[in-house]
């Protein structure tokens, strides 16, 4: 069990669950509820006063395991061994990761390998969401603090809940069936969020997709944070779900730094199923070796002889196959001056050394996913 700092006792008072979710269902709140108690904390996400997301700290990747499981007998897709495949990739050194919710990378990373799809996303972080609830509702003491700039802002969004009508979930009672109980807690949700409830009772929750790199060719398609349109979470329970099978994508990472600890690093810190690293320590030699390899993402250093990251920076964009590839700089100066050179040579990003697996993970899917 992870300890709280001995600051987080002192504010300790007697809490009232359901108003402090109430504060946080207006359409203008955005960012995360924490809620602290000396057996753990609870995170809830909200966009515009819908659940994004919800973990609880001690029981991080058991319930996402449990659900997984349930949900490779539908989806042929799932293979068997995901369990230990996501906890070599997100749980390895979990404790002094600066990332608070690994758990949610995983999913991303599911959706990002097509193991999931974001529907089948939506439907595990409801679930998720409901056992985190019913553990949150029966807290009776604690302190709590709402940070308005969340973990979740950079990444993908695959689903905006009714967060009043999932409590009511969480409330229903025991001897109502599970299907009944689910049944009639989608309908209300349904009514809530959606002008033509009675036409389609069934549906739960809005559902957002991914926006594709390509222009979109459908009004359905949307980015990330988009109105949300609804779809029927219960016409695939019934049934497994079979879909194609497909390559899982193999991301290329061109590391360029002159120190080879920190390239041995990053090539530990990345699971090789998941991403190819080539790393150099020359950057005279890695414009060319950037140009042959066309990466997907590149990790560039600033402090470099020779060529600074920064001015690499600035030729990799003159080259119309690099214009939009992602470029993290990376470096151990974190001043505002140095953020700025970044933007100006239109850098995607900003990776403070030292960095954690977590903080390396974090930039990369958030500009890959």
């Amino acid at each position: 069990m992870k300890t709280l700092p001995i600051s987080r006792y002192r504010f300790f008072q007697k809490l009232q669950p359901l108003p402090l979710l109430k504060k946080i269902t207006g359409k203008s709140v955005t960012g995360c509820l924490q809620v602290f108690s000396t057996s753990g904390c609870w995170s809830i996400y909200v966009d515009e006063g819908k659940l994004i997301y919800a973990s609880y700290s001690e029981k991080m990747f058991e319930p996402l395991y449990r659900n997984l499981q349930r949900l490779s007998q539908e989806i042929s897709t799932l293979p068997g061994g995901i369990k230990e495949q996501l906890r070599a990739i997100f749980e390895t050194g979990i404790e002094n990761q600066a990332i608070p919710n690994p758990d949610y990378l995983a999913i991303c990373w599911l959706v990002n390998q097509k193991y999931i799809s974001p529907f089948q996303a939506a439907i595990l972080i409801e679930e998720l969401a409901l056992e985190v609830l019913e553990s949150f509702l029966n807290l009776e003491e604690g302190s709590y603090e709402f940070i308005p700039e969340s973990f979740l802002d950079d990444m993908p969004k695959f689903c905006h809940l009714n967060l009043r009508l999932l409590v009511e979930r969480c409330q229903t009672p025991r001897s109502v069936g599970v299907s009944e109980r689910e049944a009639s807690g989608r309908e209300a949700t349904y009514r809530q969020t959606s002008p033509t409830s009675q036409s389609h009772p069934s549906q739960l929750f809005q559902i957002n997709e991914l926006k594709p790199k390509t222009t979109p060719k459908s009004s359905r398609t949307s980015s990330y944070k988009p109105p949300a349109y609804s779809i029927n979470t219960n016409e695939h329970r019934d049934h497994r779900i079979t879909q194609p099978p497909v390559d899982k994508k193999v991301y290329t990472i061109f590391c360029i730094d002159d120190s080879p600890t920190v390239l041995n690093a990053i090539k530990s810190y990345l699971d090789e199923q998941t991403f190819y690293v080539v790393g150099v320590t020359d950057s005279l030699k890695a414009l060319m070796q950037i140009i042959r390899t066309k990466p997907d993402i590149i990790l560039l250093d600033i402090s470099m002889p020779n060529l600074d990251g920064y001015e690499l920076c600035s030729l990799l964009r003159k080259h119309s196959h690099f214009k939009n590839t992602p470029v993290i700089m990376v470096s151990g100066k974190v001043g505002f001056l140095d953020r700025a050179k970044a933007k100006m040579v239109r850098a995607s990003g900003y990776l403070t050394k030292p960095f954690s697996q977590g903080d390396l993970l974090k930039v990369i899917f958030k500009h890959i996913i």
